[in-house]
């Protein structure tokens, strides 16, 4: 199984005051930290390695996670430094411990979907990139995909339209060659990434069927706090 990028290094202002002294990865859902629960996940997936992109009180993450060999896996860390560089930029500075290609999730989602699938269809594709979509019409978030037959014709986050009815959710595969136009050390945001490369066909699409969790807001905390304490989920 290709490598995992955990990206973990906001400021998750939005749910302060819980993250005023801990980073998001570290607020207890259901009674275990978040990133505890991601990568035991992530284990049980077949996923043997995985690199955590800190930013926010980092330092706090790798103490409680360390080498990743109480998970069974084998974790480092690619800090982002002095200056916080978003989602594209905190990727293009851990490509050196990633190799290629690898998956790319967010540290405060949750996604109930096949990991192996997902590579599969990846390598399927013939394409530099692939991005995870969920059937959303609005549901969960402003749906910001046009997906069709194995493509994403156009991600826009930035400017969806009515006729989007996807959503990216969450995961995503990556080579290090749809980063070499960005500059190294400075701040970029993946979601641009993944817009320019939907507009230049060179952007996969694979289609999962249950609905993603995230702790990115106070609701959503809520709504993983139900999903993990009924599941029953490790």
């Amino acid at each position: 199984m290709f490598p995992v990028a955990i990206l973990a290094g906001g400021l998750a202002t939005r749910l302060r005051p819980l993250t005023e002294t801990i980073p998001k990865a570290l607020i207890e859902v259901a009674g275990r930290q978040f990133i505890c629960r991601q990568l035991d996940y992530l284990r049980g997936q077949g996923i043997a390695r995985v690199v955590v992109c800190t930013g926010y009180r980092g330092d706090q993450i790798e103490a409680v996670v360390g080498d990743g060999s109480a998970f069974g896996l084998d974790v480092c860390y690619s800090p982002d430094g002095p200056t916080l560089l978003g989602t594209g930029g905190t990727l293009k500075r851990a490509l050196p411990l990633l190799g290629e290609p690898f998956f790319a999730l967010y540290g405060d989602s949750f996604l109930p979907c096949d990991f192996l699938e997902v590579q599969q269809a990846f390598v399927n594709s013939g394409r530099p990139a692939l991005m995870t979509v969920l059937r959303n019409g609005d549901r969960w978030d402003k749906s910001n995909a046009l997906f069709r037959d194995g493509k994403i014709i156009e991600y826009n986050k930035r400017a969806p339209r009515p006729e989007m009815e996807y959503i990216d959710y969450g995961l995503g595969i990556l080579t290090a060659e749809i980063f070499s136009g960005y500059p190294a050390g400075q701040p970029f945001d993946l979601a641009d990434v993944y817009h320019q490369l939907s507009l230049a066909g060179k952007l996969a699409g694979h289609e999962v069927q249950e609905r993603f969790y995230e702790i990115g807001s106070h609701e959503g905390l809520k709504e993983a706090e139900v999903y993990f304490s009924t599941k029953g989920v490790a």
